[in-house]
């Protein structure tokens, strides 16, 4: 039997298949439920445009996953500053934007920048804002308070007046203990207009109880138009508690003396 010397023919190479064109990314209901209960409403809603982008642009898992967890947590610090500026209470939202800085006669301008660093927050320092009517001594506490909201910090403002009759009512209620720890609790505590309405024996003691609470372990602001030496007259006379309240006050604190017109005055004339 001869055999064949013909040589077989080599099989042909298979066709390339056609690869399916990229389609849009989609995202199940379960991956959305799943976003809306971990409560991730960022990654939510840009997840899919997100998805494309990557990949058009190449971009690695990791890299996806990283611009859509920064742009989440971007979101929760935006919100969190909301809620702590609504929890604040200022009764207008101020800064330092447009302070003029030429119209009080007397102010230090380097310690007020100081205190917008927020260190004194660290150290448990109290500061007392000092000077006659309309030098803006609230618009500097509302700014300092501001500032202490952008970083995360808890702040609540009130008018000393209202803290003292609050914390009677509760008093009367059997509530004090609660309505203490209220003003206990924030970081910052802004105490406006202290001396602009004296208070009675009562009212002084209980001021006395909320200051004694926060004694070295958080700071206040307190606004006030009157000079130390003439504290007693607001703490109804009693100038034992009052000296006890300022060596409270003053063991750690920055005095800042405003001294100039009245702005409003000049304003309405």
């Amino acid at each position: 039997m001869k055999s064949s010397n013909k040589k077989s023919k080599p099989p042909e190479p298979p066709e390339p298949m056609s690869l399916p064109q990229p389609q849009a990314a989609s995202a199940s209901e379960s991956f959305h439920d799943n976003l809306r209960m971990l409560r991730l409403p960022h990654i939510e809603a840009q997840a899919h445009s997100a998805a494309e982008l990557a990949a058009r642009n190449g971009t690695c898992h990791l890299g996806f996953l990283e611009e859509l967890i920064a742009g989440e947590a971007s979101l929760l610090q935006d919100r969190t500053v909301e809620r702590r500026i609504a929890t604040a209470r200022f009764p207008v939202v101020k800064t330092m934007t447009g302070w003029n800085w030429s119209w009080p006669k007397k102010i230090n301008r380097m310690q007020i920048e100081h205190l917008l660093r927020l260190n004194f927050l660290s150290t448990h320092t109290n500061v007392i804002l000092l000077g006659t009517t309309g030098l803006g001594k609230t618009h500097l506490a509302s700014a300092i308070g501001h500032a202490a909201c952008l970083q995360r910090h808890s702040v609540l403002f009130a008018s000393t007046i209202d803290v003292v009759n609050k914390l009677s009512s509760a008093q009367s209620t059997g509530q004090l203990a609660r309505e203490i720890k209220r003003y206990q609790a924030p970081r910052l505590l802004i105490l406006d207009e202290l001396g602009y309405l004296p208070l009675d024996k009562r009212g002084a003691e209980l001021l006395f109880q909320v200051i004694s609470k926060r004694y070295e372990r958080a700071s206040t602001i307190i606004s006030s138009n009157i000079a130390f030496k003439e504290w007693p007259q607001i703490f109804a006379g009693d100038a034992t508690m009052t000296s006890a309240l300022l060596d409270r006050l003053l063991h750690h604190a920055e005095t800042v003396v405003i001294e100039g017109d009245s702005y409003r005055s000049a304003k309405s004339g």
